[in-house]
């Protein structure tokens, strides 16, 4: 190892060509990254794009990093073209091209100027202006992969955006504009329609989106979270999503409107159905609660509703307004009018089950009488003058008009235990003998 001067021992022959070799790859590898990154599609893309915001800013700062990218490499290159003519003298370099190639190689031996129009007094990237800087090669190698990272996560997040974002964007919003002619077509517009005011609010939310992703792409880059490598992340598509949910929304509500249209008529023909079943209903309990107010004396017969004026008056309506095909009315009103039809049907059948209740009370009543009438004369006693009496009392209370339930009621229970009595006592008889 030879005397230390100021870049340490002198190297001998080996090391020279050793660190010449490994500065020759390092500066073929740069070469190659740097065209890649002079020529990479995203990098273009900024150079001609109206940017703001942060992507503004950040390009503005990324474009420097690039221009003084290329000088430190021109000053690296030159460096190491200095130090190949070096070498390049004779086979065994001397002792004084040692020196020089070991200053040159591992000392601070590469210096750099001001760029143009900084005036030696504009900051710089790395901190204030300064007159020159001096660096090793090493360090120089160091600086330009930093610059160069920091250059290349700028235009790979640009261009990663870019390349997702706007193209997805295009889609919706074509699928968008197929989306307003179908709600034109069943007569969803903003204004008349929830559904078409959200329709007015996509477009809007979509348009801002689009320019916003293509003047500040930045704005939609999510950092991948702890990664240091150029470019890591993805584009953020929040927004997207978010709009892309809501037009689904609205699609499957004008779906629903578009079935409307072409089952319109099938639903307005049920709907008549059950409103009519359920006017014949109370028409039925009517008719019933006179025949109950003329038949059972004593008895408490609510009164019968009329007839479901307003849901025929909503049912005309819809009627109307599928005649004249506004669908987007007609689809809600549908959607109520079948429920409420429902509701009153069953409502008419309550009212005819109570108004007839004291007929069924009667009915059960009588058929009771008989079934215990056929029991007695099945086991003899037919002809028993008590039960004769007991049962021709009772089926005069509950054939006779107007009938007292209460009265004919009691009277059935007299005949059960006269019944009773007498089928048992046989039986009693039968004991008394045997014992």
């Amino acid at each position: 190892m030879g005397v230390a001067g100021p870049a340490g021992p002198v190297m001998d022959r080996d090391e020279v060509d050793r660190a010449l070799a490994r500065l020759g790859a390092e500066h073929e590898a740069i070469e190659t990254s740097l065209l890649a990154l002079q020529d990479h599609a995203g990098r273009r893309l900024l150079e001609g794009a109206r940017l703001t915001g942060a992507t503004q800013e950040r390009w503005a700062a990324a474009d420097q990093e690039i221009t003084l990218l290329w000088a430190y490499f021109d000053a690296y290159a030159d460096a190491l073209r200095t130090a190949r003519e070096i070498r390049s003298r004779r086979r065994l370099p001397s002792r004084g091209d040692l020196s020089e190639l070991t200053e040159l190689l591992r000392g601070e031996s590469v210096t750099i100027a001001p760029g143009p129009g900084a005036g030696g007094t504009s900051p710089s990237i790395t901190g204030p202006a300064k007159l020159s800087e001096q660096f090793t090669l090493a360090a120089l190698v160091d600086r330009m992969n930093t610059l160069y990272a920091s250059s290349l996560d700028m235009v790979v997040a640009a261009d990663a955006v870019w390349s997702a974002l706007p193209a997805r964007i295009d889609m919706l919003a074509a699928e968008l504009a197929r989306t307003r002619q179908l709600a034109h077509s069943v007569g969803v517009r903003p204004g008349e329609h929830p559904a078409g005011d959200d329709l007015e609010q996509i477009t809007g939310s979509l348009t801002r989106l689009r320019e916003e992703v293509v003047s500040d792409p930045l704005t939609y880059w999510q950092r991948a979270a702890g990664s240091s490598a150029p470019g890591g992340g993805r584009p953020d598509t929040t927004a997207y999503d978010r709009a892309a949910r809501a037009l689904e929304d609205v699609r499957r509500e004008i779906e629903a409107v578009l079935g409307v249209r072409q089952d319109a008529e099938v639903r307005l023909g049920r709907l008549r159905d059950v409103l009519s079943r359920a006017d014949r209903t109370l028409a039925e309990a009517r008719s019933a609660r006179g025949e109950v107010l003329a038949k059972i004396a004593g008895s408490d017969v609510p009164a019968v509703s009329g007839p479901p004026t307003v849901l025929q008056e909503q049912l005309a309506t819809a009627a109307e307004y599928r005649r004249h095909g506004q669908w987007n009315r007609l689809s809600p009103l549908l959607e109520s009018l079948e429920s409420k039809a429902e509701d009153e049907l069953l409502r008419a059948r309550a009212e005819l089950t109570a108004v007839t209740a004291p007929l069924a009370v009667r009915a059960e009543l009588r058929g009771r009488l008989d079934a215990y009438k056929a029991k007695v004369a099945r086991l003899g006693f037919a002809e028993d003058p008590f039960l004769v009496e007991r049962y021709d009392a009772a089926r005069r209370m509950l054939w006779s008009a107007p009938c007292n339930l209460r009265a004919a009621e009691a009277a059935v229970l007299r005949y059960q235990r006269a019944a009773a009595d007498a089928l048992s006592a046989p039986a009693d008889r039968t004991a008394r003998g045997e014992s």
